[in-house]
């Protein structure tokens, strides 16, 4: 400590160290350049407030750790008066700050706080204050906090500083407690502390965690007129408070006003942009900006990162986000992946139907040594959920717990829903009744998956009643609800339900959004009821909710499947008048309407396919496909085969419906041995064969003559001959037996028996006519007994076109029963009979 005047120190009680101290006191005052020299205690504690790691290692329970621990003043620090009160008190110790720290923590919230700190030595050293205060709220125990606080308001020697109030209004920021937080500051400026711009930049961080973010930006207005200098931190928590709401339009103009103001943005500022960009649902916009930002000199990190990955999730442009994540993973990354990284791949491979690769993910995840949080492990429950996959879902959920995850809301919602796609809403009601055994308090979401499980297994008494019980508990229905039921009617196809859902969602006052409307207006449509779904879309229009691409699609593809053409392409006229862009379904659906009508409209569909690639709107293999058909109704197989080459051009990979569309204009164009070409190219590419692919590769070898081609397709498409129609099977048993192979014919036929195929008449006529060309008669009289012992109704037909030749060389006993079986079917009829007798009857044995 610096050397100050005698007068300005207190008295020492230390006794003088020069016994003639009195004497020579008087020449002090005649020597006016002599100075004592006194040395306080804060010299020797000039490194208490520094942080020191304390570590540990226990070798035989094999433990270790680190901490970081604050000494404050202690008790040799404190005056005397203050040691002479404590010196041989049993009850009083000693403590170093984070002890106490430590030891009030251990407490629970409801014990004696104050006694733990009544006991402690170092709250007679006021300077011991703000820093007890910062080492607890960075534990980040609210309730600790609050009690120490109080605690130290009541002491003696207690000042109000601003800085103990700026680390409590951020700790009850960081709890989403804003009204406390608000409290604080008032109550600062009672105890004639001036809030700072720390101060003003915790109350606005705390306003926008609750998403008020109309106070955050009057709080900052009354900083401004308290004549105090925003800093970067201040404009990034109110960009923060309108990006997190959703208002990425507010956010945008604090940050032209920051920058305005001279203060530049930094790393966190552009993050801070993305997310309101991300929040906003504007996830074009933030791949633009983040092309901006890499424009500068900031590099960016792994949050950058994660927000980028997550907007083209959004996007449906899976390829680049994966390429970003490989980029993170590279070991010269300067931003290797985190747990969020992970999660969000977890999100994107579920967008895109890859399952397997969510499971991979997480291992790899656990794998590179990251611990899976609550969002991941809900990431993977919800992964499976949306594909039905329950017993998956219910692993991963008792994985969670077992590691010692307590599941929240969205883990239990995200299981319900797994039972719930999978039609099995007993054991969603299960999930549902342990979830709140678990004291986890189900919301409006839980009730909606539990209303729409009941729903998608056509139990709409059920859901109703889960309805009423979600109305006891206090939660009003939405319209999440009202849209689940109007699906619910939609897949039941009980349409006269939709009109009571539509008049109960109006008596409730809930307001119908876009998506409410395209439920109700696609299940008249499935159900072929065009008029109440036009009905509907005029309702729509006259309430002023805006339709959007969606609801086109639903009209314009339910008005075509209803044989509306012309009355599909107004709603294109109507489309265009409202500036909505089309999407892919929309101009598929267009093309396919094209395709339909009578004069073959092929240059509009082309006109449309065209427009697509203009706009950038990346046709897929529906619109391929569609144009396809086009192409095909106009018997132009050679421009269909470019169109497919150029698909294949462009990475899209054909589906079945594809490949059976071009080979239909094969073998309309003429074009047989084009088809088995493109068998091949489906087997190479290992894409499943459909019916319409059967028919129409049977129909090629038919032409050809290519039984071989034939009976091999056959018999890789044996498990699906249960499903095919009986006009395929007849054509390939008819085809087999064309060929002479009746042993094969006769396999199939068996294979169909033994499956629970339809047959029909038309069935057993093909194969008595192929028996009889090769002339085996024993094998026709086996099937005429098989028909008959099964019921099927014979025709004399069948006994006519074998009567001629049965006098020639069949025996004696045949020939009787044929004529037999003839003359009863002819007295069935009503026909006379005639008795045929041959000139010569040649028997053989």
């Amino acid at each position: 400590m610096a050397t100050q005047p005698l007068l300005s120190q207190k008295p020492s009680h230390r006794p003088p160290l020069n016994p003639n101290f009195h004497k020579s006191n008087n020449n002090h005052r005649a020597n006016p350049t002599f100075r004592t020299r006194i040395s306080c205690k804060q010299r020797s504690a000039e490194g208490v407030w520094e942080e020191r790691k304390v570590g540990f290692v226990d070798y035989d329970e094999g433990k270790r750790g680190v901490s970081v621990e604050v000494s404050g003043l202690r008790k040799d620090d404190l005056p005397k008066r203050y040691r002479l009160r404590v010196h041989g008190d049993r009850w009083q110790r000693d403590w170093a700050i984070s002890q106490v720290v430590g030891k009030v923590l251990e407490l629970e919230h409801w014990e004696d706080v104050e006694g733990v700190l009544n006991r402690w030595v170092g709250r007679f050293a006021r300077k011991n204050f703000p820093v007890l205060i910062r080492e607890i709220t960075n534990a980040g125990s609210l309730e600790h906090s609050v009690q120490v606080f109080c605690w130290m308001k009541n002491q003696k020697n207690y000042c109000a500083r601003t800085d103990i109030y700026n680390m409590m209004i951020r700790l009850h920021a960081r709890h989403s407690r804003t009204d406390h937080a608000r409290g604080l500051f008032f109550e600062m400026q009672e105890w004639r502390c001036k809030p700072d711009a720390e101060t003003y930049n915790a109350l606005i961080n705390a306003h926008g965690r609750a998403g008020q973010w109309r106070w955050a930006m009057n709080i900052m207005d009354e900083m401004l007129r308290a004549a105090i200098a925003p800093s970067r931190s201040t404009y990034n928590n109110l960009i923060n408070a309108c990006g997190s709401s959703g208002h990425w339009q507010d956010a945008l103009k604090v940050c032209k006003k920051m920058t305005e103001n001279g203060v530049g943005p930094d790393l966190v500022t552009h993050n801070i942009v993305l997310s309101a960009y991300k929040n906003g649902g504007q996830y074009s916009k933030a791949l633009s900006y983040f092309e901006l930002m890499k424009g500068t000199d900031i590099r960016p990190d792994t949050v950058t990162f994660n927000i980028v990955i997550y907007c083209l999730t959004k996007l449906g442009e899976y390829g680049k986000a994966s390429d970003i994540f490989c980029l993170m993973r590279d070991k010269r990354s300067e931003s290797p992946p985190d747990t969020v990284t992970f999660t969000t791949m977890i999100h994107l491979y579920s967008a895109c139907g890859q399952i397997e690769n969510c499971k991979a993910m997480f291992d790899m995840m656990l794998a590179e040594g990251f611990r899976p949080n609550i969002v991941t492990y809900n990431a993977l429950v919800g992964a499976y959920a949306s594909h039905g996959m329950h017993n998956e879902a219910l692993t991963v959920f008792n994985e969670l717990k077992s590691v010692g995850i307590r599941p929240d809301v969205v883990s239990y919602t995200s299981l319900l829903n797994s039972y719930g796609r999978s039609r099995q809403p007993e054991k969603a009601r299960q999930i549902f009744e342990k979830m709140k055994q678990n004291s986890c308090k189900p919301n409006l979401v839980c009730y909606n998956a539990l209303i729409d499980a009941y729903g998608s297994d056509g139990r709409l008494a059920e859901a109703l009643q889960v309805l009423r019980e979600m109305e006891r508990n206090g939660l009003q229905p939405n319209v999440v609800t009202i849209c689940t039921f109007l699906a619910s009617c939609g897949r039941c196809g009980q349409t006269v339900k939709i009109e009571s859902i539509l008049s109960a969602a109006e008596a409730r006052g809930i307001e119908l959004n876009t998506i409410a409307y395209n439920s109700a207006i696609s299940s008249y449509m499935n159900q072929g009821d065009y008029g109440k779904g036009l009905s509907l879309y005029k309702t729509m229009r006259r309430k002023r909710v805006k339709p959007d691409s969606a609801t086109f699609n639903i009209l314009i593809s339910g008005s075509c499947k209803m044989g509306r053409y012309h009355g599909s392409l107004k709603f294109l006229d109507d489309m265009r008048d409202l500036k909505i862009v089309p999407s892919k379904e929309v101009c598929s659906s267009a093309i396919c309407v094209y395709t339909k009508l009578a004069s073959g409209q092929v240059a509009e569909a082309e006109s449309m396919f065209h427009m697509m690639k203009t706009d950038g709107c990346c046709p897929d293999v529906v619109t391929y496909t569609s144009m396809i058909q086009a192409y095909n109704a106009a018997e132009d197989w050679e421009r269909a085969w470019g169109l497919f080459e150029d698909m294949e051009a462009n990475g899209i990979q054909p589906d079945t419906i594809a490949c059976s569309s071009l080979m239909k204009a094969f073998n309309k164009g003429g074009q047989p041995a084009r088809v088995i070409v493109m068998e091949q190219f489906m087997r190479d590419k290992t894409i499943p064969f459909c019916e319409a692919t059967v028919f129409e590769i049977i129909s090629a070898c038919s032409m050809l003559r290519d039984w071989r081609t034939a009976i091999d397709l056959i018999e890789t498409a044996e498990p699906l001959l249960s499903v095919f129609s009986v006009g395929l099977l007849n054509q390939a048993l008819n085809l087999i037996g064309k060929s002479g192979k009746i042993e094969i014919m006769m396999k199939l036929f068996y294979k169909m028996v033994s499956l629970g195929a339809y047959l029909n008449n038309e069935t057993y006529s093909i194969l008595l006519k192929n028996i009889q060309s090769v002339g085996k008669w024993r094998k026709y009289i086996e099937v005429l007994q098989w028909m008959e012992d099964t019921g099927t109704q014979l025709s004399i037909e069948m006994y006519n076109s074998i009567s001629s030749t049965a006098w020639k060389g069949w025996t004696k006993e045949h020939t009787q029963l044929i004529q037999e079986k003839l003359e009863c079917l002819k007295k069935g009829v009503g026909i006379a009979t005639r008795t045929y007798a041959p000139a010569k009857v040649s028997c053989s044995g």
